[in-house]
């Protein structure tokens, strides 16, 4: 299964980093959208998920929600699912 990662992000974002590192360490790979290179995908991004902040994360076209959110996904369990991966042992 193929997993369909979209992360709206600004290079200097310590949040954005954070969200990229999780992913990274899942062995997730994702498209990455800087809102401040092109006003268009700010625009896009605003639209797609109602905020203005990033990072903002989508998966499989379901918004997920920024870096605390992620996290708190991997925490209860539901972000590998998400992911299509079996869930980690606690």
């Amino acid at each position: 299964m193929t997993t369909d990662v979209l992360l709206y992000s600004t290079n200097w974002c310590p949040f954005c980093r954070r969200a990229k590192t999780l992913l990274k360490e899942k062995g997730v790979q994702w498209k990455e959208l800087d809102i401040e290179a092109d006003p268009v995908h700010r625009q896009a991004m605003t639209e797609a998920s109602g905020r203005n902040t990033v990072p903002q994360i989508f998966i499989n076209g379901t918004h997920v929600g920024g870096s605390d959110e992620l996290f708190e996904l991997d925490v209860r369990g539901e972000l590998d699912k998400l992911l299509g991966r079996t869930p980690r042992a606690n």
